[in-house]
């Protein structure tokens, strides 16, 4: 055959495999809305997918035919499509917002050691009737013999470590009596249907009370070898209590938070510090948050046909309504948890968001009535939170993000993270404050702290809580100008305590805000003011990128500090970390006396207490008018400093522009010439009593 026929023929397969090629990546079907329901939405992803040992995805399967949609990070914000406008609004009675299409390709991000297939219906009285499926492969290099369980529903049982320590009371919200909450494992099988339920046993690790049964281990039959995996199967049933720390029941409207039969973190040797290999395990505390492995999540839940749901992850069909009740489906990957929240007053509203370090995500409203009107202030929050997110740390690797905003009568559901969702404050009155934005901006930076980063709560709750109010003081400051009070906040200190320390062991929750929230949050701000807001900020964004889907632990972001300034800060994470130390500079003593020779000679007597080794400016005022700053290294723990001048001396100050964001003790940074030794040691006496009542008055 003549070469120009060959090389005609060639051209045109070519040129057909590069057509075929291309409707994977939706050139085929560039017309289609990026509201259209995937091929696939038939599915079930977890049943669509490869469920072997060897591949715990549970992602809908990247090969199968399936109809090409846009991506929302193709098309600009606020676009119209399909006759669609933007920021599509609902109310319950109304159509639900149509679901992000779902990737067609699943790439890990994490190690993904948890499968999840739940299904579960909301009852009438507040109970949940669910089954489980649950797949979890061993990450480490040893066998593991023993499966254990997160019951945490059991901690709204009376006699429960959580309600001994909480007393009751969380975040200003009291339990209702009478209004417990419970959860019972009614079946516990393998794969093979061998009964394992009598071989499960309630746990107290922590503190061995019996009546605590929010943790549980069974022995398994088979040891599950080094990276295989083993799964199981369980009904369960769960009786919500009142609306309280964070999960519930108020009238029509479900908090489910922490709702379901969960692994605890299995920690291979190095992570966190680890010497050797093992479960993590804690009960459900007062003080205490959550800590788990990343996994796949495929959850349906069947409620009354007047419900709307909001989800973690991604709605990947649309809802089946039959007999009065409505199934949805959500499907998340890489995430630690999952919660879903239920009411039939929703106010919905949805709107696509892209922008450097945010690919494209879908924000979806679920707000209570009373802030139907504020839907533009929760959206402008959720997008300039995101894309600061993303701008400074990277990438939001996730398509939804869901904010849910409880009634006034489920306070205790308000104000708390999971991954892809977050509940706002509670909505109270019809126009609030800046408390709207600001619950919603540390919700939303929780998604990179504690959704991503994904700490340790139990045992280092301030990577979490810090960090994230940290991050908030910087989004309100960039978003709406108003900065952090900080040498205030500094003065809240009442009772420094480590802050690598387990939750329960602050003791009140007073002691544990103090310190996982606010003391924390200076200790970064602390670091900011030694290395500059330029170096800070490389700091944090080399954290979340080194340490995202990692489970890092205080030594990890104390080597990036050194790692990014080229500086050793032993001292300062020994100080104020680990022995949970405050700064404290003061003027100890003045003496001032003429010289003979017609001017005076002061001796000045300064003290470091407590805290590492810091420079601090140090100011000299004279009956003149005149003033001196000096800078005093900080290294010693005292220094006499001799003074000669024309004009007596008429006062001391240590740090006079509140540069030191640890010291809360400044009563003492400052001291007056003239006073004589005792009424002056009198004076400082009652002026810091004076002081402590009135920080004490505004403690959390």
């Amino acid at each position: 055959m003549p070469q120009r026929p060959i090389y005609r023929i060639a051209a045109l397969a070519v040129s057909a495999a590069v057509l075929l090629s291309s409707a994977s990546f939706g050139f085929d079907a560039a017309w289609q809305s990026q509201f259209t329901l995937p091929a696939y939405a038939a599915q079930d992803p977890l049943t669509a997918a490869s469920r072997d040992s060897g591949d715990l995805t549970g992602a809908p399967d990247a090969n199968a035919a399936v109809d090409p949609v846009e991506s929302p990070a193709d098309s600009p914000v606020g676009s119209d499509a399909a006759g669609a406008s933007e920021g599509q609004h609902s109310a319950a009675a109304a159509p639900q917002p149509s679901p992000i299409p779902a990737p067609q390709q699943s790439v890990a991000l994490s190690n993904r050691i948890v499968d999840y297939d739940i299904s579960v219906k909301l009852l009438d009285g507040g109970q949940l009737e669910g089954s489980e499926t649950l797949t979890w492969k061993n990450p480490g290099r040893k066998p593991v013999t023993d499966l254990y369980l997160h019951l945490y529903p059991n901690a709204f049982a009376p006699g429960s470590t959580f309600l001994n320590e909480s007393n009751g009371q969380l975040r200003g919200v009291k339990m209702t009596p009478g209004k417990d909450g419970a959860m019972e494992l009614s079946e516990l099988t393998t794969e093979d249907g061998e009964t394992l339920l009598p071989r499960l046993r309630y746990v107290q690790p922590d503190d061995g009370n019996a009546q605590d049964r929010t943790l549980a281990s069974f022995r398994l039959p088979k040891a599950v070898a080094p990276g295989q995996s083993v799964t199981v199967r369980m009904k369960f049933t769960v009786k919500l209590p009142q609306v309280f720390a964070r999960m519930g029941q108020a009238g029509d409207f479900v908090m489910a938070g922490q709702w379901f039969p969960k692994v605890p973190a299995y920690e291979t040797a190095g992570v966190r510090g680890r010497a050797a290999e093992g479960w993590d395990l804690h009960q459900y505390h007062g003080n205490s948050e959550f800590y788990s492995d990343f996994g796949v999540y495929g959850v349906k839940i069947d409620v009354p046909e007047d419900r709307t749901v909001a989800a973690t992850g991604f709605q990947y069909k649309q809802p089946v309504v039959k007999d009065g009740r409505k199934t949805y489906q959500f499907y998340a990957e890489d995430v630690h948890d999952f919660s879903w929240s239920a009411s039939p007053d929703f106010v919905t509203a949805e709107d696509s968001f892209s922008s450097a370090g945010v690919p494209g995500v879908r924000i979806k409203l679920y707000l209570d009535p009373l802030h139907a009107k504020q839907e533009e202030r929760y959206m402008h929050a959720a997008k300039s939170a995101l894309a600061k997110l993303g701008e400074w740390y990277g990438d939001y690797p996730y398509t939804t993000l869901s904010i849910v905003i409880p009634p006034a009568d489920a306070e205790g559901a308000g104000g708390m993270e999971y991954p892809t969702l977050v509940t706002g404050a509670a909505a109270k009155d019809d126009n609030p404050g800046y408390e709207l934005e600001r619950t919603l901006v540390h919700e939303i930076a929780h998604q990179y702290w504690y959704g991503i980063v994904a700490s340790n709560e139990f045992e280092e709750a301030w990577l979490d809580e810090a960090f994230t109010s940290y991050t908030e003081d910087k989004l309100m400051a960039a978003i709406y100008g108003v900065s952090a009070r900080t040498p205030i906040e500094s003065l809240y200190m009442t009772n420094p305590l480590p802050l690598k320390l387990d939750a329960w062991n602050y003791g009140s929750s007073d002691a544990y805000a103090e310190n996982v929230y606010m003391r924390g949050k200076l200790v970064l701000k602390a670091i900011e003011a030694k290395t500059g807001e330029k170096t800070m900020s490389k700091i944090m964004r080399t954290y979340f990128q080194k340490y995202r889907f990692k489970h890092p632990d205080s030594q990890s972001f104390q080597r990036v500090v050194e790692a990014v300034t080229k500086d050793d800060w032993k001292d300062f994470f020994q100080a104020y970390v680990y022995r949970g130390e405050s700064a404290d500079f003061a003027v100890a003593s003045i003496r001032t006396e003429p010289d003979g020779e017609g001017g005076y000679q002061s001796i000045v007597l300064l003290t470091r207490t407590q805290g590492s080794p810091q420079a601090a400016t140090v100011q000299f005022g004279f009956k003149d008018g005149k003033t001196v700053r000096k800078t005093w290294d900080g290294i010693q723990s005292h220094i006499q400093i001799r003074l000669q001048s024309a004009s007596p001396l008429s006062y001391v100050a240590v740090d006079p522009m509140l540069d030191i964001v640890l010291d809360h003790s400044r009563y003492d940074n400052y001291l007056k010439a003239e006073a004589p030794a005792r009424k002056r040691t009198k004076l400082d006496v009652t002026l810091g009593q004076l002081i402590d009542a009135i920080v004490g008055s505004m403690a959390w």
